[in-house]
């Protein structure tokens, strides 16, 4: 069989548009969003000036100094990460902005009927996770929380969807209780968040198979592309 040859900076936009769009379909579900961004969801609801994307800065500059701690180094070019941090929280605020199902302003998270919230968690967990597996296949650098698990996998030599899932795990404890602390209740921690901290890191697991058994992936510059060789 053929493969299909796809280049990686298209790959790059593709995941933050399609990464961003599931991540605030999930939120307005509330039947529990993705462990990964319940952290910065949870802080955006106890600091209310801050919006979901911004909150997206604070906590991913926190992984992105746990990263180059255990990285043993810093590299001007591992900045490039917490770039695509920016561009991403920006399109979530604009999927949360210009989508009236989405905008918390205009439809109330939860408040849809039941088989259409869970028609977007289930929805939004096999697009987040195809994102995920797309972000792998290129060399621009996916924001801190990918970048982190794809570099310290490839530093220590550990199995790439083990290590995944244990940083979602981490996530997902961070997020109960920060929820518990701000609020003495769980805020965007539900069943889909349990559901997804299961299930994602197979599912980009799978993804990821699939993307190399099927496609081929090129640079469409490839000298800029040597400059993110670690």
């Amino acid at each position: 069989m053929k493969k299909i040859t796809l280049h990686s900076e298209l790959i790059y936009f593709a995941a933050i548009l399609i990464m961003s769009f599931s991540s605030a379909m999930q939120t307005a579900a509330n039947v529990g969003i993705s462990m990964i961004i319940a952290p910065a969801y949870v802080i955006s609801q106890k600091l209310t000036f801050l919006t979901f994307g911004q909150s997206e800065y604070l906590v991913q500059g926190i992984v992105f100094i746990a990263f180059c701690i255990l990285m043993k180094n810093f590299k001007p070019i591992y900045l490039v990460s917490f770039g695509t941090c920016i561009i991403y929280g920006a399109a979530l605020d604009m999927w949360r902005t210009i989508i009236p199902a989405f905008n918390p302003n205009i439809t109330v998270p939860g408040s849809m009927p039941m088989p259409v919230r869970i028609a977007m968690l289930c929805l939004g967990m096999i697009i987040t996770a195809f994102s995920v597996a797309l972000f792998f296949h290129t060399y621009l650098y996916p924001q801190v929380y990918d970048f982190f698990v794809r570099e310290i996998s490839k530093r220590y030599n550990k199995n790439r969807t083990k290590l995944k899932i244990a940083f979602d795990t981490g996530c997902l404890v961070t997020a109960t209780v920060l929820s518990l602390l701000f609020f003495g209740k769980l805020v965007g921690v539900g069943v889909g968040t349990l559901v997804m901290t299961l299930v994602n890191g197979r599912l980009i697991g799978f993804f990821d198979k699939q993307l190399d058994k099927y496609c081929i992936v090129k640079p469409l510059l490839p000298k800029i592309e040597k400059a993110f060789i670690l």
